[in-house]
Parts: structure tokens; C-alpha cells; sequence
């Protein structure tokens, strides 16, 4: 990778996406396409099974220009992997998504027109204009809207969606919000949010066109019982 700078940074992180890393070319076919200056960071979070192999071969088979791998032995989860990765990155606006692409990587083209206005736009799956392909299974809808109301009211949030991974900084905003963060689970989507508000940045929700995945880690209800002690700690952060 150069040192250049970059119009945009796509974060990916990945623990155990061996079958999934097919879909980087799908990632890098949409850039190469695209006009402005970007660049692909993958971030191994002590991935178990071949990922680290794959990716290695895949960088070297088809050449993939601008693109990053980070590894690191121990599984540290999920929001540790998108910091580190969101610190990294030289890009002007610096976006997160999941290899799964339960969020078409063609849909940050929504985002553009919102861009210069906003400091953090969020892919959303519940407000007005997103579309739902393939809706999750009853019980984990209802979870989540239980943990998205607890968010609202625990954090004094008014976002609609906290857990949609399709999510883009402005440089600013990610340099001054990821290094705050310290939720590395699953609860780290609501610390951003919370941290964004706090020092006043201003923040988007754009509908998408979103697909269950259900080969999910998201395991329930463990990941929203972590999420919920997630919140306490957030607010006991905040004070501390």
C-alpha cells in the first residue's frame, strides 16, 4: 500500500470467514469501477480456521491493488477489530462493513450525497425507504428491537438502527471517536454512536437494502446479554 491519501477506507473485519472471502471480489470489482481514490483494510481478529491463508493467497493470485491485511493471533472481537482497523486508515471518509455483504457494498452510493453535511452515516434497516430482502427470524427481530429501545432510552440516542454493520466516518470523526472506544463486543456499535454524540458530531441514517445472514456469529440471546452489560459500561466510561 502507498501512503497516499484516500478518498474512502473500507474496514472489514474477519474471524472465521474462510467461505465468505469470496465476496472481496465483489468489494473490489465495485471499487475499481469507481472514480475516486480508495483503499481495502482487513482486519484478522484471530481467526481459527483458514482466513489468514485465503486472504494471503487471494491478495497474491488476483493482484488486489490498495489493499491491507492486519492479523493478530488472539480473538479480541469485533469492535476491537474495526478500531484498530478505523486507525489505521488514511481515507478522507473511512467505512465499515461485514464480508457477508448482508448490506450490498453498492449502497454507500446512498451516502454520497450526505457526505460533506454529516460526520457519521448509518446504513439503516428501520426507518422509512429501507428494504428488508430477507427479514431475520422472528425471535432475534424482537431481541433486537428490545436492545435498540434500551439503547435509545439508557444512552439518550435518536437512532433507529445501532447495530446495521454498514457504517462511515469522516477522518475527523473516526480519529476522535475510535480512540475513545473501549467496548470491544458487540455493544461497541452503541459506544460510537454515544461517544459521536457527545462530542457533537453530526449524524445520518440512510435506508439500505439489507439480507439476513444466517450463517451470523451473532449468537443470541449471549450477544444481547452482552450487549446489555455493554451499555452499563458505557455509561460507566462516560463517568469514570
Amino acid at each position: 500500500m502507498t501512503t497516499n491519501k484516500k478518498f474512502l477506507s473500507i474496514i472489514i473485519p474477519l474471524y472465521n470467514e474462510e467461505e465468505k472471502l469470496f465476496n472481496l471480489m465483489t468489494i473490489y470489482q465495485y471499487l475499481s469501477n469507481q472514480k475516486f481514490d480508495w483503499e481495502i483494510i482487513l482486519v484478522n481478529d484471530g481467526s481459527l480456521d483458514g482466513t489468514q491463508k485465503r486472504v494471503k493467497k487471494m491478495l497474491k493470485s488476483y493482484a488486489f491493488k490498495n489493499t491491507e491485511l492486519i492479523t493478530y493471533p488472539q480473538n479480541k472481537g469485533k469492535g476491537f477489530a474495526i478500531k484498530t482497523g478505523m486507525l489505521k486508515a488514511r481515507g478522507e471518509y473511512r467505512l465499515f462493513t461485514d464480508i457477508d455483504l448482508s448490506t450490498p457494498i453498492k449502497e454507500f452510493n446512498k451516502f454520497f450525497p450526505f457526505l460533506r453535511r454529516f460526520d457519521v452515516i448509518i446504513g439503516s434497516r428501520k426507518i422509512k425507504g429501507s428494504k428488508l430482502s430477507k427479514r431475520q427470524p422472528y425471535p432475534r427481530e424482537i431481541l433486537g428491537k428490545g436492545f435498540t429501545f434500551l439503547s435509545q432510552k439508557f444512552l439518550d440516542l435518536n437512532i433507529n438502527d445501532f447495530t446495521c454493520g454498514f457504517k462511515c466516518f469522516s477522518k475527523k470523526a473516526a480519529r476522535e471517536i475510535f480512540k475513545r472506544q473501549k467496548i470491544n463486543g458487540w455493544g461497541f456499535d452503541s459506544e460510537i454512536l454515544f461517544i459521536a454524540k457527545k462530542l457533537g458530531f453530526k449524524i445520518k441514517e440512510v435506508p439500505i437494502t439489507w439480507t439476513d445472514d444466517p450463517g451470523s456469529r451473532v449468537k443470541f440471546p449471549h450477544a444481547i446479554i452482552s450487549s446489555l452489560k455493554d451499555l452499563y459500561k458505557i455509561r460507566l466510561n462516560d463517568y469514570s
